[in-house]
């Protein structure tokens, strides 16, 4: 009897130790499904502010491009413009006639005269190498004023438009050759006034 009672108080000290021991050992307690939940929330909250700063990133890029594919339109148009203003028209040899190329030439400067009231022009007659100095001055002014006198008949103030002749003095090409005589049997236009704020004309 005396034995059982000394290794009762072991035997009780060893369950103790073993319930302590399992006790330490249990896994950590898994997540609420309410913490859960507001987890998946807040990264649905934040994938979707990414995506709505996205869009309105794509959008402003978007609206970069085409204002400036509108200012670059713009600025070609304009270009044109310039282009036609100042377009020189050519003329058959020892002749100061407009022909009918002369005459599309010139028509297409008529809707930029009208938009442009303020626009004044300067046409410079010139001519081959062939003839005198005196023939060549003389000749370059018949171009130079029948050019005038087209763009007046089709309604364009007469006080708008000078003319000067060069003669053979300023060739656009150099040579003794059909191909430069041609380049430089020509009427040429400057704008003298008005081309700093060229207005284009309306559709």
């Amino acid at each position: 009897m005396i034995r059982i009672t000394r290794v009762a108080p072991l035997a009780f000290g060893l369950v103790a130790l073993l319930g302590a021991g399992c006790r330490r050992q249990q896994p950590a307690t898994q997540p609420t499904p309410a913490i859960d939940a507001d987890s998946a929330a807040r990264a649905d909250a934040a994938a979707r502010e990414r995506a709505r700063q996205d869009s309105i990133a794509n959008a402003q890029r978007a609206e970069a491009d085409r204002l400036a594919a509108e200012r670059a339109a713009a600025e070609q148009r304009l270009a044109d413009a310039r282009a036609a203003l100042t377009a020189a028209i050519y003329f058959d040899y020892d002749r100061a006639d407009i022909t009918d190329e002369g005459k599309a030439t010139l028509d297409a400067k008529l809707p930029l005269m009208s938009a442009n009231a303020g626009l004044r022009v300067r046409v410079a007659g010139h001519t081959d190498a062939r003839g005198s100095d005196e023939y060549n001055l003389a000749l370059g002014q018949r171009r130079a004023a029948a050019t005038k006198r087209y763009l007046v008949l089709q309604g364009v103030d007469a006080n708008r438009i000078e003319v000067i002749s060069y003669g053979e003095e300023r060739p656009a090409a150099a040579g003794d050759d059909d191909s430069a005589y041609s380049q430089n049997r020509r009427a040429e236009f400057e704008i003298v006034a008005g081309g700093e704020n060229l207005q284009l004309p309306t559709q």
